[in-house]
């Protein structure tokens, strides 16, 4: 048997927007600082809390102790703003793709369980996934090769047996350092393949989960 390891935000769902929208409004709320686009879809792949400390310190605020003693009132700030502009929708073919693919699928999120469990069931149903692994899961996130190491184990897959689907370069670090196979798929990513470069062949970069769906059809079903 084999496996694919799908990360949620960006590959499954069109949620990253959303985030990035949410955590700008918190932080600039709580810090008077403002955050691009880009420095956070960036950072994509890391748990909320750390991705603020980076952007901290991306700031220059690395000796600012009030700054980093309000990460979490700006983390649960971010959440309770993207609950209110949050439209789920899911990228487009992936529910047809999933429908489709005959071997194991697994979940890597740093979202809190509560978090994914609500967004898979209200996009996808129940069952549709084998492995779901959580930021509740995990004492470090991407680009620790963790995330995915605890899906290897909990899917009874060696990494050669296994394939990443990312949308960030976090996440194909540490699928490069968990040694999976990894494809990127950039759908609405303000990314380019640029930003990948060095991580990941260009021609396992593929604009959306639409033109990926035919190497994610051959990769499953080959011996």
């Amino acid at each position: 048997m084999k496996g694919i390891i799908f990360d949620m935000d960006g590959v499954l769902v069109d949620a990253m927007p959303y985030h990035s929208k949410a955590l700008q409004r918190a932080i600039k709320q709580e810090t008077n600082i403002n955050v691009d686009d880009r420095t956070i879809f960036l950072l994509e792949g890391m748990p909320a809390n750390d991705m603020i400390k980076e952007i901290f310190r991306a700031k220059g605020y690395d000796d600012n102790h009030y700054y980093f003693s309000i990460i979490d009132k700006i983390y649960n700030l971010k959440k309770e703003i993207l609950m209110k502009i949050l439209i789920l929708k899911p990228i487009e073919g992936i529910r047809e793709l999933i429908a489709e693919l005959d071997c194991l699928k697994a979940i890597v999120s740093g979202a809190s369980k509560q978090e994914v469990e609500d967004i898979l069931y209200k996009t996808f149903g129940k069952g549709k996934f084998d492995t779901v692994i959580t930021g509740d899961d995990l004492e470090e996130g991407k680009p620790n090769p963790a995330p995915f190491k605890i899906a290897l184990e909990r899917m009874n897959l060696k990494p050669q047996e296994a394939l990443v689907v990312e949308n960030a370069p976090l996440g194909v670090q540490a699928a490069n350092k968990a040694g999976i196979e990894c494809i990127v798929t950039l759908n609405n990513s303000i990314l380019k393949i640029l930003d990948f470069k060095g991580l990941i062949d260009e021609n396992r970069v593929f604009n959306d989960t639409g033109s990926a769906s035919s190497f994610l059809k051959n990769w499953c079903c080959s011996k």
